[in-house]
């Protein structure tokens, strides 16, 4: 069974945000992503990234509970650190 967590964002230029994780990510983990979407492959788990017309959606699954929590913390903080111009932060669902 695969766990997961949610967050939505919103913002008018998600796939700036899908591009700056994906291209800090890719020089130690496998990254896919194009201008609407974004796959991040971290040991244990993964984050989808998808924008839409109201934002960015996030989301990242794992099949442990501890593994979960780090991809949040891990995520969050370098989307928050991205995103400090608009001030925006990721809350969990």
């Amino acid at each position: 069974m695969s766990l997961n967590a949610t967050a939505h964002v919103p913002t008018d230029t998600p796939g700036r945000y899908i591009g700056r994780l994906c291209k800090h990510f890719a020089h130690k983990l496998p990254v896919s992503h194009d201008e609407t979407s974004g796959r991040i492959e971290f040991d244990g788990g993964v984050c989808l990234l998808k924008a839409e017309n109201q934002g960015l959606s996030l989301r990242v699954e794992s099949a442990r509970e501890e593994t979960l929590e780090r991809l949040k913390q891990v995520v969050a903080s370098h989307f928050e650190r991205f995103a400090w111009q608009e001030a925006l932060q990721l809350d969990w669902q």
